[in-house]
């Protein structure tokens, strides 16, 4: 439904990410993937999961007599987490936290893109259209008369590549900043205010002054807060209370997006 109300295209969905199994983290998934298959769907759909989700998601469609008409694979997450998805633009990791039940975060790294060509100074040195690639990768250029042509000179170092990580539902745990240092966004939860911290540890959440604590280590270019308990009915709080910690802190909400 939510899919639907944004104007997500279904058909561009290829990966599925679901942390653990938790009903608010993925009872949503047996009517999307049949909802799918009744839209026509025929290509190839991979749902990368906790053990055990594949017999749940089976069952049911085997009790509703439902035949889907694309391929369905199921990738259980490596208990230490590691490489889930790789394509020439981006992968995708995933490493375990702390919860009650297995769970697990995830990062998108894109890849460092080629180093992008200066037209004249290529004209100027007379290189050949056949060595751009090479160029590209960062090699220095040999001409014809033995002059070292510095790739410098001639090609710009592109940015580096972006990332987005999702921490999770987690206990506060400070080994996920070997995981999410330096990601250009790091979306984290956020399910008490820090009076609250208690109720966090004993429920395997984390307070906003926790998530704030973690980034101010693990030094992101954002701070993303989500998974705010129901009970505060004005969550502007977190914010605040995750800048005592960490500057540059927004509240996940629902229908946003956020450019990384």
């Amino acid at each position: 439904m939510q899919i639907s109300r944004y104007k997500v295209r279904w058909g561009r969905i290829n990966h599925i990410f679901i942390s653990h199994l938790h009903g608010d983290h993925y009872f949503g998934l047996p009517g999307l993937l049949t909802s799918m298959g009744l839209l026509g769907r025929e290509a190839p759909l991979t749902v990368y999961c906790p053990e055990g989700l594949e017999q749940l998601i089976n069952l049911q469609l085997q009790l509703a007599n439902n035949t889907l008409r694309y391929p369905l694979a199921f990738k259980t997450h490596p208990a230490k987490g590691g490489l889930l998805v790789e394509t020439s633009k981006f992968e995708i990791t995933c490493f375990p936290v702390k919860h009650r039940v297995p769970c697990w975060g995830f990062v998108i790294r894109e890849k460092k893109l080629p180093r992008k060509l200066i037209k004249e100074k290529l004209l100027e040195f007379e290189i050949p259209a056949s060595y751009y690639h090479k160029l590209q990768e960062g090699n220095d250029y040999l001409n014809k008369d033995g002059q070292l042509i510095k790739n410098e000179l001639v090609t710009i170092a592109a940015p580096a590549g972006k990332s987005y990580a999702y921490s999770a539902d987690t206990l506060y745990d400070e080994d996920l900043i070997e995981h999410v240092s330096g990601v250009s966004v790091l979306y984290h939860e956020a399910t008490y205010l820090h009076e609250l911290s208690e109720r966090a540890a004993n429920r395997y959440h984390t307070t906003a002054l926790q998530a704030g604590r973690l980034a101010s280590l693990a030094k992101p270019g954002r701070l993303l807060l989500g998974h705010c308990s129901s009970k505060y009915e004005h969550l502007e709080p977190f914010v605040t209370e995750a800048q005592q910690q960490f500057d540059h802190v927004e509240l996940a909400m629902e229908g946003t997006t956020y450019l990384v």
